[in-house]
């Protein structure tokens, strides 16, 4: 079984959990995941069974969107809501007051990554570190908000809604605590969903019930994702029967056959073969797949 399935993971269960959980459903030991979720955090979670498990480093840097809702008044330990309250205030901030501060974080700003994160400090996880009482510094790392909305706000009970659209990198938390800090307040994040990463959106998500069902029906391969899935953003070129057998050979094939060709591109011949980009006026393979998906 080789392909990708689109996993809705569950609150509670850690990245690694989901990977566990179906390592021994789908009885396989080769599989991994893309795109760590914080455990009470739910959504997209690519998983790659199989062969496709060869092309999960070429998921990292992808943009992502997240529903994030957050309670202001409280700062907490984790940034979020399953930590230690170490600072409470009242809050009476307007809904309007919300949407104007939200307008700052919108573009490229910079983050401090949270203690509890999988950031490491000489080789170790700050989590860890975090867990022995330990606060290191930790240097500001640049990311991209491109949309940020906010989708509800109650004034009364101060907890409200926002839609993310970000780069890979993104800390959710760290931005409701920023947010929180801005207004004077204190912010926590209380409830994530991503809605997509890594191009892929939670419609096509399945949950773990879902994948086991249909794979004791023997019908889960008909709903794995194609490893060229991975590449769709990508420019395709299309190559002839001779072409073909050159690429998989490792020929750099001249690119005066192809036209307005920049940068990475999916390239395909009876089928997806792999992905190549420009190099001295030749097609160079990046990686030759077609072989992985045989």
């Amino acid at each position: 079984m080789n392909g990708i399935v689109c996993v809705n993971k569950p609150d509670g269960f850690t990245s690694f959990d989901v990977v566990a959980k179906l390592r021994g459903v789908l009885k396989t030991k080769k599989i991994g995941h893309a795109g760590t979720l914080d455990p009470m955090a739910t959504g997209v979670l690519p998983v790659f069974v199989g062969k496709a498990t060869k092309v999960i480093s070429y998921m990292d840097n992808k943009d992502k969107k997240y529903v994030a809702k957050f309670m202001l008044g409280k700062k907490t330990n984790t940034l979020d809501i399953t930590g230690t309250v170490i600072e409470e205030k009242k809050s009476y901030v307007t809904k309007k007051e919300i949407i104007d501060v939200l307008k700052h974080y919108i573009g490229k700003i910079k983050q401090v990554p949270p203690m509890y994160s999988a950031v490491k400090k000489n080789g170790v996880p700050l989590y860890k570190l975090a867990r022995q009482g330990q606060t290191v510094e930790r240097k500001s790392r640049e990311v991209e908000i491109y949309e940020l909305n906010c989708k509800s706000f109650d004034e009364n009970l101060q907890v409200g809604e926002m839609e993310v659209f970000c780069s890979s990198g993104t800390y959710i938390r760290t931005l409701c605590d920023d947010i929180g800090t801005e207004l004077g307040v204190g912010g926590v994040l209380t409830d994530l969903t991503r809605t997509m990463a890594c191009g892929y959106d939670i419609k096509q998500c399945k949950t773990i019930d879902e994948i086991k069902l249909l794979n004791d029906r023997g019908m889960l391969e008909e709903f794995l994702l194609p490893i060229e899935s991975v590449f769709c953003s990508l420019p395709r070129i299309y190559l002839d029967k001779k072409q073909e057998i050159m690429f998989k050979n490792g020929v750099k094939l001249s690119l005066k056959n192809f036209s307005e060709i920049y940068g990475q591109v999916a390239v395909y011949g009876s089928k997806f073969l792999g992905i190549a980009h420009q190099f001295e006026g030749r097609l160079k393979i990046d990686k030759l797949l077609v072989e992985d998906i045989d």
